[in-house]
């Protein structure tokens, strides 16, 4: 574990904070540095095991690592990872390579918003998988939440790929839960004069970023080629609870994009040599998880806001945004459990960003986005709607179909009619966005995608 600690201005604690408030006093005045644990004794006394009489949700969601295609008929069994012989759900994918949504026991609500508390406030599933033609896949600790949905897509290889008998996915603690080597200090603006040096000119939304995972140094740890919209849920849910208020889900956002689209502008690592876009390692970047669950609020949010980062006046790089949990280390940036504090208090994203990096911050929005057809066309097409974006997003949909057959075929004529507004909404509930039958700008950009991805004969890296 690296040596270097994070010793910058203290950012007072959710219990500091919720002191200063009750006293009426101004959060940043000399808070007490040692608050008192919070000791709810109700909340202690509920074991934490499957008895649990809270519950959340999963869906599981199977496809081909190869061509993207969904797997039909897949043979599915959930055991909770403690007892991992005990079965408790048995399930099969549907023709679009899903399963039904299944309730599973999980921890107290309560465990997850409450930093004092040293109990895991997430409950831990085995997912076995298995299907025709295809290696098995096992999932060892996907992470349940209570009163959340939980997304676990799972990746399997065609047998004429691969001699393994079994991929074993090990889904790692979450961050705020488990010890983990604390950021080493950086500078939140990269110096960009040196000679020689790869900067973009201008700030791009990548369709991929390679994930080193490892320290940098690690020539042994492997490079993943991420969907970048993908690796940003990833990090998300490594890195904060999806039970927090939206505003604290993200304010954190935010600053994870930021800090990722940094590592994107400035080349940082190609500049020293490597391979890849960032590493998995909490010393040197953020945690990054193979194989992990995501939640579906945390999906949503970041499909909406993905082009979004930190900037200051007169800056042209994103910020790199410092962030820690803010109970164990504290750091110059951002403290997520002063975040949900914060949040809970009533402050906005923005306000909550400002309050830990300055009133100078603000959001940007990128100039480009790269990998997809055609951009947003700026409003919502919903039906009555008609033109070339119309017709373009229709034929993007039917090529969609071929491999997700519960979309029904269309017309693409251009014109926005209620078969057209079916297929969207059959659309959205296959990729877990809101079944509304009309394309917004993270249906726009979700169908974009998926249509990549289909248009490909096989996934990079």
């Amino acid at each position: 574990m690296p040596e270097h600690m994070l010793h910058a201005a203290h950012i007072p604690s959710p219990s500091e904070l919720r002191r200063a408030q009750e006293d009426h006093e101004d959060p940043n005045s000399n808070p007490n540095p040692n608050p008192s644990p919070n000791t709810n004794s109700d909340l202690n006394d509920i074991p934490e095991s499957i008895d649990s009489p809270y519950a959340g949700s999963l869906k599981i969601s199977v496809v081909s690592a190869v061509g993207m295609i969904p797997i039909e008929n897949a043979a599915v069994t959930i055991s909770f990872t403690g007892d991992p012989d005990s079965i408790l759900e048995q399930l099969t994918t549907d023709d679009s390579g899903q399963t039904d949504t299944v309730n599973l026991p999980a921890p107290p609500l309560q465990w997850s918003m409450d930093p004092d508390s040293d109990n895991q406030p997430y409950s831990e599933y085995n997912i076995l998988v298995t299907a025709e033609g295809y290696e098995p896949v096992l999932v060892s600790g996907s992470e349940i939440l209570a009163d959340e949905l939980s997304l676990q897509t799972i990746q399997m290889n065609p047998l004429e790929m691969t001699e393994e008998e079994e991929k074993t996915v090990v889904i790692q603690p979450h961050t705020l839960f488990a010890e983990y080597p604390p950021k080493i200090p950086e500078e939140e603006i990269k110096p960009l004069a040196e000679t020689g040096e790869i900067v973009l000119s201008r700030v791009v939304i990548p369709e991929y970023i390679v994930v080193h995972d490892g320290v940098p140094s690690d020539s042994t740890a492997g490079n993943y080629w991420v969907r970048y919209t993908d690796y940003i849920k990833n990090v998300a849910s490594c890195e904060i609870y999806s039970t927090w208020p939206e505003a604290a889900i993200y304010a954190n956002i935010l600053a994870i994009m930021s800090f990722t689209l940094n590592r994107v502008y400035t080349e940082w690592y190609r500049n020293q040599g490597y391979d890849f876009t960032i590493t998995s390692s909490t010393a040197y970047d953020q945690k990054w998880i193979y194989g992990r669950n995501i939640f579906e609020n945390i999906n949503y949010l970041v499909d909406t806001v993905f082009a979004n980062y930190l900037s200051r006046p007169g800056v042209r790089q994103p910020i790199l945004t410092s962030y820690c949990d803010g109970r164990r280390v504290t750091c110059s940036g951002l403290s997520q459990w002063g975040s949900m504090y914060l949040a809970e208090e009533g402050y906005s994203a923005i306000e909550i960003i400002r309050y830990y990096y300055g009133n100078d911050i603000y959001i940007n929005s990128a100039e480009a986005i790269s990998g997809v057809p055609s951009s947003w066309p700026g409003y919502n097409l919903n039906r009555g709607a008609a033109g070339e974006k119309v017709r373009q997003m229709q034929t993007q949909l039917n090529r969609i179909a071929r491999n997700y057959p519960a979309i029904p075929i269309i017309a693409a004529d251009g014109i926005y009619g209620p078969r057209t507004a079916e297929a969207v909404r059959t659309f959205q509930g296959i990729f877990n966005l809101p079944q509304t039958g009309t394309v917004d700008y993270a249906t726009w950009y979700e169908i974009s995608r998926i249509y990549v991805g289909v248009s490909r004969i096989a996934e990079p890296g």
